[in-house]
């Protein structure tokens, strides 16, 4: 999809959220992967990156009638929101703030989110067992020998549906970059 047809999606979609609220869900699909892989980058922890993405999107809906087009894709927004709500829960938490959060994603960063955001699509979009194992394994970085007894399978049965879900990303992965 070109930029400007892009744009002008996303100019409908938010207009559309600002007259009524209840139609924000297109909003929130088109961008949960993009937030959540710019809040991910940031925090320590899954749980505080799921924290922070439903209160960015809790911040954003209740916001959504001041939201004004500045140039920048409604995303940036988003990671403006983000990149608050990160840096308040440092401060409130008393934790010294070293680098500036609160900075919008330059190219690469974008680059970056948007690549990581593909990927927790694709990662989602597996079979449930395959997208479980590759989640055990390298979201919560446990080894093949804990999901197996998790899951009440072989390890060998692990390794096997880890290789199909590599497999399987590594073909949507070229298959969205074709």
């Amino acid at each position: 999809m070109n930029a400007l047809k892009q744009e002008t999606e996303e100019r409908l979609l938010v207009e559309a959220a600002q007259q009524d609220p209840r139609r924000f869900a297109a909003l929130y699909e088109r961008n949960f992967h993009r937030v959540y892989a710019y809040v991910s980058k940031r925090v320590p922890s899954r749980e505080e990156a799921e924290d922070i993405t439903s209160e960015v999107f809790h911040q954003a809906l209740a916001k959504i009638g001041s939201f004004e087009w500045r140039g920048a894709p409604f995303a940036s927004w988003l990671f403006r929101i983000a990149a608050n709500t990160i840096t308040d829960r440092w401060r409130t938490a008393g934790k010294e703030i070293t680098e500036p959060i609160a900075d919008p994603p330059d190219e690469h960063t974008a680059k970056d989110i948007e690549r990581r955001a593909l990927l927790f699509e694709l990662v989602e979009s597996l079979p449930a067992d395959q997208r479980r194992v590759v989640t055990m394994r390298f979201v919560e970085q446990k080894k093949i020998r804990e999901i197996a007894l998790e899951l009440g399978r072989t390890e060998g049965a692990v390794k096997q549906l880890q290789l199909r879900a590599l497999e399987n990303l590594r073909a949507r992965l070229e298959g969205a970059h074709a």
